[in-house]
């Protein structure tokens, strides 16, 4: 299917706050207020874009402000992209979900982890990491959860690769495939017409980790599941709401 890009340049209002968890221009987040942030898990988004420099967090603005408008608060990260150096991208992560969340007011305490696309994989990778006690749960939409089958297929043009510096088989700790499975709930948002990262990528997860609960969107691709505006917009709505409380 012919994808709908427009979301990666829709123009949304700006953050409330931009806070910093380091000295670097990439250790950054953005917060957004919702109306009902103290009574909800504060939202952590992760973009995607296959790790590289050139994607950014404002392909998530629009996403981040639909979801403060439905009532959260919303912290997207910025993390840093240096291609061979995943070490870097993982430190950052680990870091900022260490210590931002006690520094965004209202929300209940809680936090629901939120990555798309390599976004999904880093998302996986923490919950399985990293403890928090915090730590409610994971959406994951259309991640590149398994990084070898993802090398194989050569996603994002040998992706992959690029972000490790390395063949995946060396990296077993980056790669959520060959991690424990995350103590929290899990659910993976996949459209079934994704061309980017393939429906196949979240079913082998599945069938490794079959408690993750798996939602295969008919006649949606990649970019629509970051998109308040498309079809597919209220099941990702429903799968954050559907989260058991940890």
């Amino acid at each position: 299917m012919d994808e709908d890009l427009s979301i990666l340049s829709l123009k949304a209002t700006p953050p409330d706050l931009t806070v910093a968890y380091g000295s670097e221009p990439d250790q950054v987040a953005d917060i957004r207020y919702g109306r009902h942030g103290d009574a909800l898990p504060l939202l952590v988004l992760i973009h995607g874009g296959f790790w590289k420099p050139e994607y950014d967090r404002a392909h998530l603005d629009a996403m981040s402000a639909a979801l403060a408008a439905a009532g959260w608060t919303v912290l997207t990260l910025e993390y840093r992209r240096i291609s061979g150096k995943p070490d870097v991208t993982l430190q950052d992560v680990a870091n900022a979900l260490q210590t931002l969340p006690n520094k965004v007011e209202h929300h209940n305490g809680k936090i629901v982890l939120i990555g798309h696309s390599a976004g999904g994989q880093l998302v996986l990778w923490a919950a399985a990491k990293c403890t928090w006690p915090a730590l409610q749960g994971v959406v994951a939409l259309a991640p590149v959860a398994d990084l070898r089958f993802a090398d194989k297929l050569r996603l994002g043009g040998g992706a992959v690769r690029s972000f490790l510096g390395a063949d995946p088989q060396e990296r077993p700790d980056v790669d959520p495939m060959q991690l424990p499975a995350p103590a929290v709930a899990v659910t993976i948002v996949q459209g079934n017409d994704d061309e980017e990262v393939p429906a196949s990528v979240a079913t082998a997860y599945h069938a490794i980790f079959p408690n993750t609960r798996l939602l295969n969107l008919p006649d949606t691709g990649h970019y629509a599941l970051i998109d308040p505006r498309s079809s597919a917009w209220q099941t990702v709505l429903d799968a954050i709401r559907k989260l058991p409380p940890s």
